[in-house]
């Protein structure tokens, strides 16, 4: 793996390609994690910001680098389905449907958040959005990590999401801790948003996956 530390306008960028599977970057990444920073990692979808969902300090970062509003919560990325224990208080049996046959996936699906979950982070709603992402690159990231992560998308509120590293960079200057640099990610859609505590379902976002395929596993569902 190539990969190199620039000090300058953001923490620090590792430059990567998205097959490494060097421990060094798991290594990296956890120390600013850990440390309450904010880390902007590629996904399969576009570059995101990742925090400790548990941290309240580092949530208040993203909210305030971002310039987002703070009755929207911020979603999070896992590794695996066992991860759900510790982040819902319930899941449903369409919900369960959805997981089986389209994660991984771009799809976030809203559960009932699990009352350990800091307020902030769910925006006071008492839902939590949750992704199990299409990227083995990613997978074996959380792994290491061994915690869920925030994905919102690395942009300031406003402005389109970004497919590079370079646009991470523009956007946010000194904000950001640590850039994972694994060039241009796909890019073409965010991830399909779904709210899964209500009966039937609610539509909050078309995305990459599209309302014809949810429905033709679950049923009807609610459009916003």
């Amino acid at each position: 793996m190539w990969r190199r530390r620039l000090r300058g306008s953001v923490g620090k960028t590792i430059k990567i390609n998205i097959s490494d599977r060097d421990s060094f970057i798991i290594e990296e990444t956890k120390i600013v994690i850990k440390s309450g920073g904010v880390a902007a990692i590629p996904t399969d979808t576009f570059y995101g910001l990742g925090v400790d969902p548990f941290n309240t300090g580092a949530i208040e970062k993203i909210y305030q680098i971002k310039g987002r509003d703070p009755h929207k919560p911020l979603l999070l990325l896992i590794e695996t389905t066992k991860r759900l224990r510790s982040l819902t208080a319930e899941t449903t049996k369409d919900s369960e449907i959805l997981m089986r046959e389209l994660w991984p996936g771009p799809l976030t699906i809203i559960f009932r958040a699990s009352p350990a979950l800091p307020a902030i982070l769910t925006a006071d709603t008492g839902k939590i959005g949750i992704r199990l992402p299409a990227s083995s690159f990613l997978i074996w990231l959380l792994e290491g990590l061994d915690m869920a992560i925030t994905a919102t998308s690395a942009n300031p509120s406003g402005l389109p999401p970004p497919a590079t590293a370079e646009v991470v960079e523009r956007y946010f200057s000194q904000n950001i801790d640590l850039i994972i640099d694994a060039g241009s990610v796909d890019g073409i859609l965010e991830s399909t948003v779904i709210d899964a505590t209500e009966a039937p379902m609610r539509l909050i976002r078309e995305g990459m996956i599209k309302t014809e395929r949810l429905e033709g596993l679950i049923g009807k569902i609610n459009r916003c």
